[in-house]
């Protein structure tokens, strides 16, 4: 197929999410649409479109990738069952009398957040609509406001169980048998999902600690950034 063609459907995608048009539709949509084209235009061959159904049914029969759907799962659980919001109130009011305690509170919450869900969206959304509003009332710099809950949303990347992390050990671990099975290993070791939860743990608590140093150096170097809020 004509590289042309590839990226005007990355172009393509990127627009219809932009709209607002729901992720699985977009994908599979404009993939079918411009396979049609390249169909008609002669640069896909239609046979491919025969192995679609066995690419589906395997990566559904896939153990590994199971787990992305129950994350996201748990991520609609917390916000429909409101436990994101009386968590945030109750680390509030424990560290909100200190400088800088909404700040800590915040990037608390969002380390726990990201072990139940892994999933970076529904973090930042979460603690922007419920943190922001009040970090700024208690007179928080905006600047270090919006960076405290932008950083602590990235920790779903990282912090096990991570959806990325999964969907990386499936990848890293296709690609690890097969490069032993070229060089003659016919009994391939491979890379669990757990080895790579294992790594990632100590670099996401890494994180959170350097991130709660910054808030609390901040917070007595100049108070006036992140005041001791009273809750």
């Amino acid at each position: 197929m004509d590289g042309t063609i590839a990226l005007y459907l990355f172009a393509c995608i990127c627009l219809l999410l932009m709209l607002g048009f729901p992720v699985a539709f977009t994908l599979a949509g404009a993939s079918l649409a411009f396979a049609a084209v390249g169909i008609i235009a002669g640069h896909f061959d239609p046979a491919f479109l025969a192995a679609l159904p066995a690419r589906i049914f395997g990566t559904i029969n896939n153990d590994t990738l199971i787990a992305v759907p129950l994350f996201i799962l748990m991520g609609v659980i917390l916000e429909k069952s409101r436990i994101a919001e009386q968590l945030l109130g109750t680390m509030s009011r424990s560290f909100g009398a200190f400088p800088g305690g909404l700040g800590i509170a915040v990037v608390l919450v969002g380390m726990l957040l990201a072990a139940s869900t892994g999933i970076v969206g529904a973090t930042v959304v979460t603690m922007g609509l419920l943190s922001l509003p009040s970090m700024l009332k208690g007179g928080y710099d905006p600047a270090l406001a919006a960076g405290t809950i932008c950083a602590t949303g990235t920790l779903g990347q990282i912090i096990p169980p991570s959806i990325a992390l999964v969907l990386l050990g499936d990848v890293l671990s296709n690609a690890y048998q097969q490069a032993q099975l070229n060089v003659g290993i016919f009994n391939p070791k491979t890379v669990s999902v757990g080895d790579l939860f294992m790594g990632a743990l100590l670099p996401g608590l890494l994180l959170v600690a350097l991130y709660l140093a910054y808030i609390i150096a901040v917070a007595h170097l100049n108070p006036r950034r992140a005041p001791n809020v009273e809750t």
